[in-house]
């Protein structure tokens, strides 16, 4: 079996890590306890809501486009 060279797949995987650990932290003094996900009707995550106990700490919106995630939006 030939070895398949995959890039730089692995330096990719870490900045997204690194942006999403930074988008998705919770606010100073509040902890993330849960997280609730929707989906889209293809199957697709839609959103995913992070709690601190019942308080809604934020929500990642998640756009794709021809099924590629395209941004992440927090509010």
């Amino acid at each position: 079996m030939s070895e398949v060279e995959y890039g730089r797949y692995e330096e990719a995987y870490k900045a997204i890590h690194s942006a999403l650990s930074s988008i998705a932290c919770a606010p100073p003094g509040k902890k993330i306890s849960k997280f609730a996900f929707t989906w889209n009707g293809d199957g697709s995550l839609a959103s995913l809501r992070a709690y601190d106990g019942a308080d809604l700490l934020f929500t990642l919106t998640f756009t794709w486009s021809s099924g590629n995630l395209r941004d992440i939006t927090r509010s």
